[in-house]
């Protein structure tokens, strides 16, 4: 199969092959490149295609009267108290069942979490570490911080990094920020705290390495269009739907799996993937992903990891 990618690094090495000696334009330096990009599909451990779960925890951590199913139409200084259920079911249902469920499936996620919902919930977090699964860093709460000047961004960074580590004793090491809209000095902050990638970044279907501070620095895709928030939420989907959505995003990964390195990324929110429904739709999508060959799922710390000592990673 010729791919864009193979398209391009095999035409430069024709041309080159060609200025040298026209007569050997298609001999060995061209099959060996062949060999050697059929061997940078894989990921460093073997793997063909790295599925990696997001579960956010955000219930408890949002702000007075956020947006919720309810319409946003009630008067100033009232409190929507049918909104504030609708965000305790996330820690209260939501998240203990996911939980259970990962364990059902024997696969470990990444939860996001919002610091001042790790405070108000300490077991559950706890929890969600004792249990296997990676505590990332999702700011101190629901603040935009990309409209914070650089002194104020890294304390609300650091207080959500130290809300995790004094409750779960994990050190977070990835980060995302609210809706993903980080600031201009936001990698520099996450470098500088000891982090070794974010997720704020949907340009790509696999880990790729930038510069940050003049060091490697992980970018571990994010996704919006196997997320629960933006497609049951935002669009109104139903479970059935959003199983089709990811599992065709899964079936051309995996097609694609076969001569480069993919990563399918599906996301979801303490009070809406953590329904009954929704729980149930994630089992049987876990069931059919489970039964390709070469398919494994990973923490976004991982994911970093494995990035970062694979010489084959992508680098921008």
């Amino acid at each position: 199969m010729t791919t864009r990618r193979n398209f391009i690094k095999m035409a430069g090495l024709t041309s080159a092959a060609v200025m040298a000696n026209p007569a050997d334009t298609f001999s060995n330096p061209i099959k060996e490149e062949k060999i050697k990009l059929q061997t940078q599909n894989k990921w460093l451990d073997g793997s063909r295609l790295v599925v990696s779960v997001s579960m956010q925890f955000e219930a408890g951590g949002q702000p007075q009267n956020a947006e919720s199913p309810f319409p946003q139409n009630m008067q100033k200084g009232y409190n929507d108290f049918p909104a504030e259920t609708w965000y305790q079911y996330g820690y209260k249902e939501g998240i203990p069942r996911m939980l259970d469920n990962w364990d059902k499936h024997g696969i470990k996620v990444t939860s996001h979490m919002v610091g001042s919902a790790v405070l108000q919930n300490p077991q559950l977090a706890k929890e969600i570490v004792q249990r296997g699964h990676e505590a990332a860093a999702h700011g101190m709460n629901w603040s935009s911080q990309y409209a914070m000047p650089y002194d104020e961004e890294k304390k609300f960074i650091k207080a959500g990094v130290d809300a995790i580590k004094s409750v779960t004793g994990f050190t977070a090491v990835g980060y995302n920020a609210n809706w993903l809209r980080r600031g201009e000095n936001t990698l520099k902050i996450l470098q500088e705290l000891g982090f070794t990638y974010h997720i704020d970044d949907l340009s790509r279907d696999e880990p790729f390495i930038i510069q940050v501070n003049k060091k490697d620095f992980t970018v571990v895709p994010y996704t919006i269009r196997c997320n629960d928030i933006v497609l049951i939420e935002g669009k109104n989907f139903s479970s059935d739907q959003f199983f089709n959505q990811v599992k065709a995003e899964f079936d051309q990964l995996y097609a694609e799996s076969e001569f480069k390195r993919r990563q399918l990324s599906i996301s979801f929110h303490d009070r809406i993937g953590g329904t009954p429904q929704m729980v149930k739709m994630t089992s049987d999508l876990l069931e059919y992903i489970k039964k390709h060959n070469g398919v494994t799922f990973k923490r976004k710390d991982e994911i970093a990891k494995m990035a970062l000592e694979d010489k084959t990673s992508i680098r921008e």
